[in-house]
């Protein structure tokens, strides 16, 4: 058997990728939320993926949350049958809370060095009027969606469904290639910060690589 040896990586399976809303979420992990869209734009989502919005109460980044029925409620204005709920599967990153109308990192967190901004239930944003949870995730590509988990005409919640299937099982893992239908667990390294999958085959570590040359 042959071994797999990485620099400075760990893979944890995470039991609580169903962390109820009220809950901070931790960052490296992976989590499950939902996104609310116009089914309009559903097909494209699964197939290019989500596209980071221009700006919102977060600055840009993708909104999601953990809380379905805060996804139900978008978009805005528009008839449910003309509405779908996207489950996805999100790896937060580095995250950074935000409690407060004038939170100095409001819209900055993300050149602060964080990937995810995070406002928990209730918080103090006058803006949100409901009170649920909400995220904004600067990278689209740190979210898959896995599922629907709402959409009320049965022949395209069934053709959206099979797309995702399909859509899975070929294109797999970016860094292992291999199927990624039931979620690999992909981290940063910890010395070069690079995205590591538990399933790849080898991880050539550059900040290792260039500390170790500095110190010949």
């Amino acid at each position: 058997m042959r071994g797999v040896s990485f620099c400075g990586w760990e893979a944890v399976k995470d039991r609580s990728k169903s962390l109820s809303e009220n809950q901070e979420p931790k960052s490296g992990r992976v989590y499950t939320m939902f996104h609310g869209t116009h089914l309009t734009y559903a097909k494209t989502i699964i197939d290019k993926g989500f596209e980071r919005s221009k700006d919102g109460m977060l600055g840009p980044g993708v909104y999601v949350s953990r809380n379905i029925e805060k996804a139900k409620c978008y978009p805005l204005n528009t008839d449910k049958k003309d509405k779908v709920v996207f489950k996805l599967r999100v790896r937060v990153g580095k995250v950074k809370q935000i409690d407060g109308d004038n939170h100095p990192l409001q819209k900055s967190w993300h050149s602060n060095g964080y990937d995810c901004a995070w406002v928990p239930p209730n918080s103090n944003i006058s803006t949100i009027k409901s009170g649920r949870e909400e995220d904004c995730v600067w990278d689209p590509k740190r979210i898959s969606v896995v599922g629907v988990a709402c959409c009320v005409d049965d022949v395209k919640r069934r053709e959206l469904r099979l797309m995702i299937r399909k859509k899975t099982k070929t294109e797999g893992c970016d860094l292992c290639h291999l199927d990624a239908s039931d979620g690999h667990d992909v981290q940063p390294c910890w010395e070069c910060q690079e995205d590591i999958c538990p399933f790849q085959e080898k991880h050539v570590c550059k900040g290792r690589r260039f500390r170790e040359r500095d110190t010949m």
